[in-house]
């Protein structure tokens, strides 16, 4: 049987997750140069969807009445301060961002397998969350595809 505060927890961190994952790909944004409007345009599709999917949780989170989160996760904030100072040194070259973006996803997936995993959810929510996971993943493997392209 599925625990409301257990779910709402999983559910907050995803949504932290997901509040990451926007926040990062506007840091990458800002990095890039204007010869890179192929991923400023990738990257603000995967802003939208992350904001798509937080709404979907945010709806799950308030069906529980607990209180939604509103911040991202301490390693969220982690990698984006790595992705400041390796911009220091690298500047807008398009595989550094797409390397430090490829490490977003890589969390992303692994906040959304621990929560498929060690979570006893009900089965819409586990269903809406499984769903979630899989087009992220189609997301991490086109930013690792456009990465490993990289000369």
């Amino acid at each position: 049987m599925e625990n409301t505060k257990v779910k709402a927890e999983v559910l907050n961190d995803l949504i932290e997750i997901n509040n990451d994952r926007i926040a990062g790909y506007e840091r990458a944004i800002e990095e890039l140069d204007d010869a890179n409007t192929d991923l400023a345009a990738l990257f603000r599709d995967m802003i939208q969807e992350s904001r798509n999917y937080k709404m979907e949780l945010i709806s799950e989170v308030q069906k529980t009445g607990a209180e939604i989160e509103e911040g991202t996760t301490a390693s969220g904030k982690i990698y984006r301060a790595w992705m400041d100072v390796k911009a220091m040194f690298t500047g807008s070259d398009r595989k550094a961002v797409l390397a430090s973006c490829e490490g977003g996803e890589d969390a992303a997936q692994k906040a959304y397998k621990m929560a498929i995993e060690e979570s006893e959810l009900a089965p819409d929510t586990l269903a809406l969350i499984q769903k979630q996971q899989a087009s992220l993943k189609l997301s991490h493997d086109k930013i690792k595809a456009l990465r490993d392209s990289e000369v």
